[in-house]
Protein backbone atom coordinates (compact mmCIF):
# COMPACT_ATOMS: atom_id res chain seq x y z
CA UNK A 1 0.00 0.00 0.00
CA UNK A 2 1.14 3.68 -0.28
CA UNK A 3 2.08 6.13 1.76
CA UNK A 4 0.54 8.52 0.43
CA UNK A 5 -3.39 8.92 -0.73
CA UNK A 6 -5.61 11.91 -2.88
CA UNK A 7 -8.35 11.88 -0.74
CA UNK A 8 -11.04 14.04 -2.94
CA UNK A 9 -15.32 15.06 -2.97
CA UNK A 10 -16.15 16.04 -6.72
CA UNK A 11 -19.71 17.65 -7.02
CA UNK A 12 -19.68 17.66 -10.71
CA UNK A 13 -16.89 14.85 -11.65
CA UNK A 14 -14.15 17.82 -12.62
CA UNK A 15 -12.33 16.84 -9.40
CA UNK A 16 -12.53 13.83 -9.37
CA UNK A 17 -10.85 13.57 -13.14
CA UNK A 18 -7.89 15.71 -11.66
CA UNK A 19 -7.50 13.58 -8.29
CA UNK A 20 -7.57 10.37 -10.68
CA UNK A 21 -4.56 11.57 -12.76
CA UNK A 22 -3.10 13.27 -9.93
CA UNK A 23 -3.12 9.60 -7.91
CA UNK A 24 -1.41 8.28 -11.18
CA UNK A 25 1.40 11.09 -10.97
CA UNK A 26 2.05 10.83 -7.28
CA UNK A 27 1.57 6.46 -6.93
CA UNK A 28 -1.00 6.94 -4.24
CA UNK A 29 -4.30 5.36 -3.76
CA UNK A 30 -7.40 7.04 -4.49
CA UNK A 31 -10.60 7.67 -1.95
CA UNK A 32 -13.68 9.50 -3.01
CA UNK A 33 -15.30 11.77 -0.20
CA UNK A 34 -18.72 10.78 -1.00
CA UNK A 35 -21.60 12.42 0.55
CA UNK A 36 -24.75 10.59 2.42
CA UNK A 37 -26.97 12.28 0.71
CA UNK A 38 -25.55 13.36 -2.86
CA UNK A 39 -25.83 16.49 -4.66
CA UNK A 40 -28.49 17.31 -7.75
CA UNK A 41 -28.02 20.06 -10.24
CA UNK A 42 -30.23 22.45 -8.34
CA UNK A 43 -27.91 21.59 -5.02
CA UNK A 44 -25.20 23.13 -6.94
CA UNK A 45 -27.10 26.36 -7.94
CA UNK A 46 -25.16 29.33 -6.42
CA UNK A 47 -27.68 31.28 -7.58
CA UNK A 48 -30.57 30.45 -5.69
CA UNK A 49 -30.19 31.61 -2.13
CA UNK A 50 -32.39 28.25 -0.95
CA UNK A 51 -30.19 25.98 -3.15
CA UNK A 52 -28.08 23.22 -0.62
CA UNK A 53 -24.98 24.50 -1.32
CA UNK A 54 -26.01 27.85 -0.52
CA UNK A 55 -27.39 27.26 2.58
CA UNK A 56 -24.58 24.88 3.89
CA UNK A 57 -21.68 27.65 3.09
CA UNK A 58 -23.22 30.03 4.75
CA UNK A 59 -23.25 28.52 7.48
CA UNK A 60 -19.73 27.81 8.24
CA UNK A 61 -20.69 25.23 11.69
CA UNK A 62 -23.02 22.91 9.03
CA UNK A 63 -21.06 19.22 8.23
CA UNK A 64 -22.85 17.37 5.81
CA UNK A 65 -22.82 13.56 6.82
CA UNK A 66 -20.43 11.51 5.02
CA UNK A 67 -21.47 8.44 3.19
CA UNK A 68 -18.73 6.51 4.67
CA UNK A 69 -16.07 6.95 7.35
CA UNK A 70 -13.58 3.78 6.29
CA UNK A 71 -10.49 5.42 4.84
CA UNK A 72 -7.82 3.86 6.63
CA UNK A 73 -5.72 7.44 7.43
CA UNK A 74 -3.47 5.75 9.60
CA UNK A 75 -2.00 3.98 6.78
CA UNK A 76 -0.85 7.30 4.83
CA UNK A 77 1.96 9.85 6.06
CA UNK A 78 0.72 11.92 3.08
CA UNK A 79 -2.67 13.17 2.12
CA UNK A 80 -3.22 14.98 -0.91
CA UNK A 81 -7.11 16.73 -0.44
CA UNK A 82 -8.75 17.80 -3.16
CA UNK A 83 -12.08 20.12 -3.87
CA UNK A 84 -13.94 21.99 -5.80
CA UNK A 85 -14.16 25.63 -4.65
CA UNK A 86 -16.90 27.25 -3.17
CA UNK A 87 -18.00 30.61 -1.93
CA UNK A 88 -14.07 31.18 -2.38
CA UNK A 89 -13.25 28.11 0.41
CA UNK A 90 -13.51 24.53 0.42
CA UNK A 91 -16.99 22.84 1.16
CA UNK A 92 -18.30 22.35 4.34
CA UNK A 93 -18.01 18.33 3.48
CA UNK A 94 -14.45 18.71 3.59
CA UNK A 95 -14.48 19.96 7.21
CA UNK A 96 -16.83 17.01 7.97
CA UNK A 97 -14.21 14.57 6.47
CA UNK A 98 -11.09 16.35 8.34
CA UNK A 99 -13.04 16.19 11.52
CA UNK A 100 -14.04 12.39 11.05
CA UNK A 101 -10.15 11.27 11.54
CA UNK A 102 -7.35 11.71 13.52
CA UNK A 103 -4.67 13.53 11.41
CA UNK A 104 -1.96 14.25 13.61
CA UNK A 105 1.29 13.97 12.38
CA UNK A 106 0.19 13.95 8.54
CA UNK A 107 0.82 16.09 5.69
CA UNK A 108 -2.01 17.43 3.76
CA UNK A 109 -1.54 18.95 0.97
CA UNK A 110 -4.87 21.26 -0.71
CA UNK A 111 -5.68 20.79 -4.19
CA UNK A 112 -8.88 22.68 -5.66
CA UNK A 113 -10.58 23.38 -8.79
CA UNK A 114 -12.66 26.21 -9.66
CA UNK A 115 -14.63 27.84 -12.61
CA UNK A 116 -12.93 31.31 -11.19
CA UNK A 117 -11.81 31.83 -7.82
CA UNK A 118 -8.61 30.79 -6.05
CA UNK A 119 -7.53 28.83 -2.74
CA UNK A 120 -8.35 32.20 -0.97
CA UNK A 121 -8.14 31.66 2.92
CA UNK A 122 -9.10 27.89 2.40
CA UNK A 123 -5.97 26.59 4.64
CA UNK A 124 -6.93 29.12 7.34
CA UNK A 125 -10.58 27.46 7.37
CA UNK A 126 -9.38 24.12 7.05
CA UNK A 127 -6.98 23.92 9.55
CA UNK A 128 -8.52 23.91 12.98
CA UNK A 129 -10.66 20.84 11.44
CA UNK A 130 -7.60 18.74 11.49
CA UNK A 131 -5.07 19.99 14.40
CA UNK A 132 -1.94 18.22 14.78
CA UNK A 133 -1.67 17.92 10.69
CA UNK A 134 1.05 19.61 8.84
CA UNK A 135 -1.38 21.19 6.47
CA UNK A 136 -0.09 22.91 3.21
CA UNK A 137 -1.69 24.99 0.50
CA UNK A 138 -1.51 23.58 -2.58
CA UNK A 139 -2.10 24.75 -6.14
CA UNK A 140 -5.45 25.31 -8.29
CA UNK A 141 -5.24 22.35 -10.97
CA UNK A 142 -7.83 23.47 -13.59
CA UNK A 143 -7.65 22.68 -17.26
CA UNK A 144 -7.22 18.83 -17.10
CA UNK A 145 -3.55 19.22 -16.00
CA UNK A 146 -2.14 16.21 -17.03
CA UNK A 147 -0.51 13.36 -15.63
CA UNK A 148 2.89 14.71 -16.68
CA UNK A 149 2.32 18.17 -15.74
CA UNK A 150 0.85 16.45 -12.25
CA UNK A 151 4.24 14.30 -11.46
CA UNK A 152 6.12 17.32 -12.25
CA UNK A 153 4.19 19.55 -9.34
CA UNK A 154 4.24 16.33 -6.73
CA UNK A 155 7.79 15.70 -7.02
CA UNK A 156 8.97 19.50 -6.16
CA UNK A 157 7.12 19.40 -2.94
Amino acid sequence: MSRTLVAYFSASGTTAGTAERLAEAAGADLYEIRPAVPYTQADLNWMDKKSRSSVEMNDPSYRPELADKDADIASYDRIYLGFPIWWYVAPTIINTFLESYDFTGKEIILFATSGGSGLGKTLQALAPSCPGAVIREGKLLNGNPSVDELKKWTESL
